[in-house]
């Protein structure tokens, strides 16, 4: 008899939920940069701050959606977050777009894309002796 053991993996997931899942997470975010300001909870981190973490964030899950693809995943978040800061400024919401946020989600970005990279190097060995020994 032959158990086989479901894969915790999200890049195993079929395409449609890997990109229903980002795109919540997508609209998650779009909706909390373009709500009415009065709309939200109040501040608690520094603005920036929270910029990066977000993107970080939005980073992290495409990158464990799709970990052949980091250019791609990386350059999204960018688009993405200078869609945003175009957004901020033409929309009547009362936020205003700001060059200093596209750089702190750059900063989430990078720093999304440097630990994903670690942990792939990190974990480079022990895959390379699990398929030696397959």
């Amino acid at each position: 008899m032959r158990i086989q053991i479901l894969s915790l993996r999200p890049d195993r997931l079929p395409a449609s939920l890997r990109l229903a899942g980002y795109g919540v997470a997508v609209a998650v975010l779009l909706y909390l940069t373009q709500a009415p300001v009065t709309d939200l909870p109040p501040e608690t981190l520094w603005d920036k701050a929270e910029h990066a973490l977000a993107w970080l964030v939005l980073t992290a899950i495409g990158l464990a959606f799709w970990p052949r693809r980091p250019a791609r995943v990386a350059g999204f978040a960018f688009l993405f977050g200078a869609l945003v800061e175009v957004l901020q400024s033409t929309l009547p919401f009362g936020r205003d777009g700001d060059a200093r946020d596209l750089l702190a989600d750059s900063v989430g970005i990078v720093v999304a894309v440097a630990v994903w990279a670690a942990l792939r190097r990190l974990a480079a060995p022990t895959l390379r002796r699990a398929k030696s020994r397959a």
